[in-house]
């Protein structure tokens, strides 16, 4: 059993597969269950946290487009947030969720939605850089990997929207924010795409 104060972040990350709530969620859950998943997923299912990933397969093709202007005009955003039905697309929940990730992309420009959108030879550069870095700067071969990986993760969280830390809590993460407002409103939410303008910039 992990210690309370100690969760292993494999733990964090086995809990959210199993239940699909927030990683911030389920830390927190797990910090109460001193440790212990099946409690944990217990936690999570009591607050409605964990029946998010069921609701993933559900198709999403209501919802909104919504538009944010920045700086005095010099910055403009686009964003598609779907849901399930057009009855949650008119909430007060759904409808800030969406502001606040055309917000989010304003503020942090990222170049991709979710890492499935990330293109394969990009990752494979990224790998190659991050790899070449480590043994210039003399690491063994034996912690290779997890530098490569931990930088990634950096990488990740820096340019793919759902990964980056949300501007007005940067202990919770884009994807942690969507999954609260779905448990909320019961039905699958999907960030379906974006555009980012910044005046005179080129497309």
């Amino acid at each position: 059993m992990a210690e309370p104060a100690n969760v292993p972040a494999e733990v964090v990350r086995q809990l959210r597969e199993m239940t699909g709530a927030g990683m911030m969620d389920c830390k927190r859950a797990l910090v109460e269950s001193g440790g212990d998943v099946s409690k944990a997923q217990e936690i999570l299912r009591e607050r409605g946290l964990a029946s998010a990933k069921k609701r993933q397969g559900r198709v999403a093709s209501e919802g909104v487009i919504e538009a944010y202007i920045h700086g005095e005009g010099r910055i403009g955003v686009i964003v598609e947030v779907n849901s399930e039905t057009d009855f949650v697309a008119r909430t007060p929940e759904f409808r800030t969720l969406a502001r606040e990730i055309a917000m989010q992309v304003a503020a942090r420009d990222p170049r991709w939605v979710s890492r499935a959108d990330v293109p394969d030879d990009v990752v494979a550069g990224e790998r190659k850089i991050y790899e070449e870095q480590a043994r210039a700067a003399g690491k063994p071969d034996n912690v290779l990997g997890k530098i490569v990986e931990g930088k990634l993760e950096s990488f990740y969280a820096e340019f793919v929207l759902l990964d980056q830390p949300y501007i007005r809590e940067d202990s919770r993460s884009v994807a942690d924010l969507v999954s609260e407002v779905a448990a909320k409103v019961g039905e699958n939410v999907v960030v379906r795409r974006f555009a980012r303008f910044r005046l005179g910039e080129e497309l």
